[in-house]
């Protein structure tokens, strides 16, 4: 299967440049030297990859990668194959390989290396995207999943559309991955303005790297939206974090198999599965959805009453169940974190919700599953297919009441 476009090619668990940039010589202007401490443990060792993959950057180079940690630098992100049209940063297929393995280092610090980790996340959706890219780009059944979906994308697959659904949507509505007003381009490079694949991935610095000060690390193409940031030597905000897929899962020639939202979607079956007849009357919601609700340019937008089924009405059990149906979210940043925002989470759990609209089997479209707390939000829902017409795929959100942002904005 032809698994993996033109671009930035995914192996061994790292990055290699595919027809990536190598300017070197007089054309290169040096960048500024940061200082790199590879000993550093913590935010300080997010810091220090940071560094050593600015210093692998020529000087304007690095003015497209560190830039202000303002309000409309920090909610630039997107679900859309719209490029440097909706977000900032460096793209990956402008890197050499020696500048993708320090971007892979970074993400690594701040994610956590190793299986079952952020890091492998972003390696996974990256891949699908790869997947997505070749699939697009032949129109034919030579990249499809091995269930037997149709590759070949559909007459309307570049209509334009919305980058975020309204909370009465019409769930039989057209997918909203694609940019408006400009179909995406095929293969993994893509182009400025757009397409799929990895070599269409963004990474910015919002504000200096520094150990003491406030910055973001902000990160996503396609399907992807991570945003870290950094206060006073600790991570104060993992979100907003947008992921999603589209195929959801697909073997390779050499027979494995990638499934990047298997535990996502599982632990929210688990839970919903956990519902007594009365209970899934109670959670369920009134509204249909096409889209999650708190996607890209929706900032602060929750919801001023909260709807579904109190999780404080719940047995033990089912707590447990809510708890371990939001940990896939938090846990796509450092384990340090995680764990303090998963504490944070049981203790508000009394007072956090359950809902769902369409079925719980989270394989049709409009299908959508909600958990909302006091702090935590979580969102899941199913949309037909862009590429992959006869599938659905999956967009998700995780924000933070609090904590989007590391609380550093205020939004209306």
């Amino acid at each position: 299967m032809a698994g993996v476009a033109a671009g930035v090619v995914l192996v061994g668990g790292g990055f290699v440049a595919a027809n990536a940039a190598t300017t070197t010589g007089d054309a290169k202007k040096a960048g500024v030297h940061y200082p790199v401490d590879k000993k550093a443990h913590g935010v300080a060792a997010v810091v220090s990859a940071a560094n050593a993959f600015l210093n692998t950057l020529d000087s304007d180079q690095q003015t497209e990668t560190v830039l202000d940690f303002s309000q409309a630098n920090a909610t630039a992100w997107s679900n859309l194959p719209c490029g440097s049209t909706c977000r900032p940063g460096i793209q990956f297929r402008s890197l050499s390989d020696e500048q993708l393995a320090a971007a892979e280092n970074v993400l690594k610090a701040a994610l956590g290396p190793g299986k079952d980790t952020g890091y492998e996340h972003v390696l996974e959706t990256l891949k699908a995207d790869d997947v997505l890219a070749s699939a697009q780009s032949t129109g034919s059944d030579s990249a499809a999943p091995t269930d037997g979906a149709s590759s070949a994308p559909s007459a309307d697959a570049s209509a334009s559309a919305s980058a975020s659904a309204s909370a009465s949507a019409d769930p039989s509505a057209t997918p909203t991955d694609v940019p408006t007003g400009a179909p995406p381009s095929g293969g993994g490079g893509g182009g400025g303005l757009g397409g799929y694949g990895s070599g269409v991935y963004f990474l910015a610095f919002l504000g200096t790297p520094s150990a003491d000060g406030t910055w973001q690390l902000h990160f996503g193409g396609h399907h992807l939206a991570v945003n870290v940031t950094y206060k006073d030597g600790k991570a104060a905000g993992a979100s907003p974090f947008f992921t999603g897929v589209e195929p959801t899962s697909w073997t390779d020639d050499d027979g494995t198999t990638h499934a990047p939202m298997a535990k996502f979607r599982d632990g929210l079956l688990k839970l919903t599965g956990s519902l007594n007849t009365a209970q899934l009357a109670t959670a369920k919601l009134s509204e249909s959805f096409g889209d999650v609700l708190l996607g890209p340019g929706e900032d602060g937008q929750f919801p001023a009453t909260k709807e579904g089924i109190k999780a404080g009405s719940l047995s033990a059990k089912q707590k447990k169940l809510v708890l371990e149906a939001v940990q896939p979210w938090v846990a796509d940043v450092d384990d340090a974190t995680a764990k303090q925002l998963m504490k944070t989470y049981a203790e508000e759990l009394d007072q956090t919700y359950v809902a769902y609209s369409g079925g719980t089997g989270l394989d049709t479209q409009g299908d959508y599953v909600r958990i909302d707390g006091t702090s935590v939000w979580v969102e899941f829902v199913c949309q037909n297919g862009v590429v992959y017409r006869d599938q659905i795929h999956y967009h998700t959100v995780y924000r933070d009441h609090t904590r989007d942002y590391g609380s550093e904005f205020s939004f209306s």
